[in-house]
């Protein structure tokens, strides 16, 4: 059975934003073919979707390697989705349909119910179900594909401290599940930006941004976190 190209894209995508394979590390076809039982063709087309969404970069001989994103485009990164959750949001405003609504609603109970109890590793999965959710609403299937994508990113490049109140941030989530369910796309605009705005401040790099050099690109994969 042939294991398709999108799923092994999948497996190297999460193996790399947890750290598996550090920035600067070679990609092998080879090696990578070995690791998750498949031929090197379905590994070649994965690598180079990779590369299309910048998680992966090609060296003059080296070959494929995990890129090292500079610490102007992580800055970057988080500057775009202060710019398109906002949108998703204004357009969920317009396009929700009673399903994301529910799935909206009943986040936003949860969420809330463990703020108050203090609950924050259930906080940080049901924050990134509750955002999912918010651009799926936008039924604009590219800019649900360009904030999927920048979330990988986001996991990969940054850490994410927990709210310092969390049961404020939750209530904030709220005041845009609200605006959504009205069809005010202005109001869910304003709030997503504002809450998008303070959600930036817990972000922490993760990885050492890579320093721009007139000098050719050489592999440093060993020592790099």
């Amino acid at each position: 059975m042939r294991i398709p190209a999108h799923a092994v894209c999948t497996a190297i995508r999460d193996d790399i934003v947890s750290g598996v394979f550090e920035p600067g590390g070679r990609l092998t076809e080879e090696v990578l073919a070995r690791r998750y039982g498949v031929s090197r063709v379905p590994v070649r087309e994965a690598l180079r979707t990779l590369e299309s969404e910048g998680f992966v970069t090609t060296r003059r001989h080296a070959g494929a390697c995990v890129a090292e994103p500079t610490g102007q485009e992580a800055a970057d990164l988080l500057e775009l989705r202060m710019l398109l959750e906002p949108l998703a949001a204004a357009r969920a405003a317009r396009r929700r349909t009673d399903a994301h609504l529910k799935v909206l609603r009943g986040l936003v109970r949860l969420g809330q119910e463990r703020a108050r109890r203090g609950q924050g590793e259930d906080l940080r999965s049901l924050g990134g179900w509750f955002h999912e959710t918010l651009a799926q609403s936008s039924g604009s299937p590219g800019l649900i594909a360009l904030l999927t994508q920048m979330r990988y990113k986001i996991a990969w490049m940054y850490v994410v401290e927990a709210p310092a109140r969390p049961v404020d941030s939750w209530a904030e989530h709220g005041a845009i599940v609200d605006a959504v369910a009205r069809g005010d796309a202005e109001r869910a605009r304003a709030l997503t930006a504002v809450h998008a705005d303070r959600a930036a401040g817990a972000h922490r790099l993760r990885i050492r941004p890579a320093v721009s050099t007139s000098q050719p690109a050489v592999n440093m994969s060993s020592g790099r976190h």
